[in-house]
């Protein structure tokens, strides 16, 4: 499974690909696109990547998980694109021995793929101003 895709993320599919039996516990995290931004209306969303190195780095995050948290199966998934207010944007499905670790290796991934990997978001509003990219802290920069 490809970790970018301009195909709406099936969110099921995702979660069964990291089920195995010696799993107890498979945690998912689905990012949809909301409908407002810093109070400000949201009409829809792009985003775009620098793919190969997105690729490399969500490998390694990936690699780091079950290492780290003792996961067992990872899969991630982000969409690229154009996205409207519900659409998933991003998938992350984990699976252990144990729930603990699930939760704590979904949530330290999430919070990584923010923070590490080339994944930019624009933000189209519904007021008609200009729309701008935004960064992982919710902020807007300049691509």
């Amino acid at each position: 499974m490809d970790f970018l895709t301009r195909t709406p993320l099936d969110c099921a599919a995702i979660e069964a690909s990291v089920y195995s039996p010696e799993s107890g516990a498979v945690v998912t995290f689905v990012g949809r696109t909301r409908n407002e931004h810093l109070g400000r209306p949201v009409r829809h969303l792009e985003y775009e990547a620098h793919e190969a190195l997105a690729r490399k780095i969500v490998g390694e995050l990936a690699a780091e998980a079950k290492q780290k948290f003792g996961l067992v199966q990872v899969a991630i998934q982000h969409r690229l694109g154009r996205l409207e207010i519900g659409d998933a944007s991003v998938v992350i499905a984990v699976s252990s021995g144990h729930r603990g670790a699930a939760f704590d290796g979904c949530r330290w991934l999430i919070d990584s793929l923010k923070t590490r990997v080339p994944v930019f978001k624009k933000e189209y509003y519904a007021d008609g101003s200009a729309p701008e990219w935004v960064g992982p802290d919710g902020k807007p920069v300049q691509l």
